[in-house]
């Protein structure tokens, strides 16, 4: 049974953004990098429940957990467990203040 794999609007630009600057020096890896985020997102979709259960101050963050993307592991999926598949919420680099984008 195929489960639903829901990405945000803004997780779709972090997706992007994060391609184009990937392709700046390799596109051939920013295409990799796409390709390793999408299975990422099937995988989880699959078994929602073997990412890390994040905890931020603020409330709308909760229920989020976050798992790496194979390949690209500064790069960080930030997704909920829903009951047909994932809703995928951001996808950061680890370098970013990830505590700013979720924790207020």
């Amino acid at each position: 049974m195929s489960r639903s794999i829901v990405v945000r609007p803004r997780a779709s630009v972090d997706l992007d953004e994060q391609a184009e600057y990937i392709a700046q020096d390799n596109p051939k890896a920013a295409l990799r990098f796409l390709n390793a985020a999408e299975k990422a997102f099937a995988f989880l979709a699959d078994m929602p429940e073997l990412g890390a259960a994040c905890e931020f101050r603020n409330p709308a963050a909760a229920g989020l957990r976050m798992w790496l993307i194979r390949g690209f592991e500064k790069h960080v999926i930030f997704y909920r467990s829903t009951e047909t598949g994932i809703d995928v919420i951001r996808v950061l680099h680890a370098a970013r203040d990830i505590e700013a984008f979720f924790g207020n």
